[in-house]
């Protein structure tokens, strides 16, 4: 499933998929997989992503389903 939450959140701050990676210390495709739902990065990731954006982890990855 795609990850709006984490694309709307990273366009609020007007960062760059490249942008965001960088400061998380991953490439930018693992951020792009992450936004498509083709990867499921592990908690430290989602913990640093949550950091880099402002964000809590329900913000971010918790489905509301």
């Amino acid at each position: 499933m795609k990850n709006l939450k984490l694309k709307s959140a990273r366009a609020a701050l007007d960062l760059s998929q490249q942008q965001l990676a960088e400061k998380v210390g991953v490439s930018r495709q693992t951020i792009n997989a992450i936004e498509k739902g083709d990867y499921n990065p592990t908690i430290r990731l989602c913990i640093a992503i949550c950091r880099a954006l402002g964000k809590s982890l329900d913000d971010l990855f918790w489905d509301e389903e």
